[in-house]
């Protein structure tokens, strides 16, 4: 059975995309963070069950808590690039872009010693709108993107995409890997973790992610955020019934969920499992 990527996002409750109108970038440094203590409990339970992942780090968070990406890395984790700010890629310039990705890059190169060779954009915000985005992380380095995924949603997808991974600039161009989905039904289910993971029955993600592996034959990447097993984080007032109910369901079930998870199924890095050696 192929050994899959386990993938974390690594930014802190406020800085989700779904709170952006509701919380300023310039009130970030003011407010609690929670995510060292929520790193620290992720490389307990990954350590635990043997396993290996890639921590997606945000710049911001990466400045501000070097000690703990060092942690990671020492533990034997690939450090990857989320951005600097937590921009979507498809609300920025090309400029604009290029000075996030080279920025949060450096600041993670510098501080772990590790090279940065994936990015993942918030949200998954790549799509056959900005695909220029993936040339400008190729020139600037990065040698893998998992920037896509191949859904419909209403923040996000790239439905026509490729399953797995492909190369949309050509063979010389970066290595797009999307987030996992399963075919069943004529359509494309999002089988990859984040709230998906959080809502439905545990059985039935097992099985989807089984599913890929055994029909498909092929890798499958999940992905989840400190905060999400995090249930006594502050509470957001003022944000909508659908923002409330997707950032805060089943909190308090995640750990248990994603330790299981960990002892269900093979583990590793992203570069280890998708970039030749």
């Amino acid at each position: 059975m192929p050994r899959n990527a386990m993938t974390i996002d690594v930014e802190d409750y406020f800085q989700v995309s779904a709170f952006a109108n509701h919380i300023s970038r310039n009130d970030w440094p003011h407010l609690p963070c929670r995510v060292e203590r929520n790193i620290d409990i992720i490389l307990e339970l990954l350590q635990r069950h043997d396993a290996r992942a890639t921590f997606f780090t945000l710049g911001w968070i990466a400045e501000r808590y070097p000690d703990m990406v060092r942690r990671i890395g020492n533990n034997g984790h690939e450090l990857a690039s989320h951005g600097y700010h937590h921009l979507r890629a498809n609300e920025q310039t090309e400029d604009e872009f290029r000075q996030d990705v080279n920025r949060s890059k450096a600041l993670i190169e510098d501080i772990s010693g590790q090279k940065v060779r994936g990015y993942r954009a918030p949200s998954f915000s790549i799509n056959e709108k900005n695909l220029w985005a993936l040339d400008v992380l190729f020139d600037e380095g990065y040698e893998y993107s998992s920037s896509i995924y191949p859904i419909r949603h209403d923040h996000y997808g790239m439905p026509e995409a490729p399953r797995f991974g492909f190369r949309p600039m050509g063979p010389s161009g970066i290595l797009e890997i999307p987030a996992t989905t399963a075919f069943l039904f004529g359509r494309n289910l999002p089988a990859s973790g984040g709230g998906y993971f959080r809502m439905m029955p545990y059985q039935l993600s097992r099985w989807l992610l089984n599913r890929v592996n055994n029909t498909d034959n092929e890798s499958c990447i999940f992905y989840f955020h400190p905060w999400e097993i995090d249930p006594e984080q502050p509470r957001q007032q003022g944000v909508s019934l659908k923002t409330r109910f997707r950032h805060y369901v089943n909190l308090s079930k995640m750990e248990a969920k994603i330790s299981s998870l960990l002892a269900d199924f093979q583990w590793g890095r992203m570069d280890e499992i998708f970039l030749s050696p």
